[in-house]
């Protein structure tokens, strides 16, 4: 599948705009630095002025560490996933919400998966992370008690992670970066933050209906990394945490 470009319509082209310049304005003081230095790096092909063309956001990313965007109709196997995070391939819709969606959405659409994850796949240390996260997938997903750990690392990292900022709590997770109300929850609401811990993260449960009540927090990109390689030992040893209330 190829990206249509001629397909967008102006309504596309609103809602783009429309969240890409609210969402950019809520993340200031909230989402980690380095997000939003990768942004800005992305910013000549990734912006407010128009929708993003994946071939030239495809050039960015390889001439940086090799990554590229890959088209997919929506959801997809989940095996096959693993296969192109391994390969350095990041999926991406290309459909757009419509303007009365702009603060709900049930299924992942282009904004989530192009502003919310791709900016730091431009970090060195975060991209060995999520490579090594389809590696894992790849060599283990065949068991369903793997399958469903994995899925409980990328919730509460790649979706909904929380990194350490000196004192302060930033934002890092692609669902809350995308999403407005997501941002807001974090700095407004009482939330449960748990410092990082991959075994502890493998056994918790979340709910993808709610609205989250705990997180994990990471100190560093470089922390998220190095966790990948003691994965292999804690895999497959199931006992379930309840999630929160």
């Amino acid at each position: 599948m190829r990206q249509d470009y001629s397909a967008y319509t102006n309504e596309d082209f609103t809602v783009w705009r429309t969240l890409f310049s609210r969402q950019a304005e809520t993340l200031k003081g909230r989402a980690h630095p380095e997000y939003m230095s990768c942004l800005e790096k992305l910013g000549d092909v990734l912006n407010a002025d128009k929708i993003p063309d994946f071939d030239e956001l495809n050039e960015k990313l390889m001439a940086e560490n090799g990554w590229s965007i890959v088209v997919v109709p929506g959801l997809i196997p989940v095996d096959r996933f693993f296969k192109l995070l391994s390969e350095k391939k990041f999926c991406s819709s290309t459909w757009l919400r419509s303007m009365d969606q702009l603060d709900y959405l049930e299924e992942p659409d282009m904004f989530h998966d192009i502003f919310g994850h791709v900016p730091l796949l431009m970090n060195p240390e975060y991209a060995k992370f999520v490579e090594g996260f389809g590696r894992l997938g790849v060599e283990y997903g065949h068991n369903k008690t793997v399958e469903r750990q994995l899925q409980r690392l990328y919730w509460f990292t790649i979706e909904f992670g929380l990194i350490k900022l000196k004192e302060n709590t930033r934002i890092y997770g692609a669902g809350i970066i995308s999403s407005s109300g997501e941002t807001k929850h974090i700095f407004e609401d009482d939330i449960d933050v748990h410092s990082y811990n991959a075994d502890r993260v493998l056994h918790t449960d979340f709910i993808t209906s709610e609205i989250q009540t705990q997180y994990f927090e990471i100190t560093s990109f470089e922390e998220l990394y190095l966790s990948v390689s003691t994965l292999d030992k804690q895999l497959g040893k199931e006992v379930s945490i309840a999630p929160a209330k």
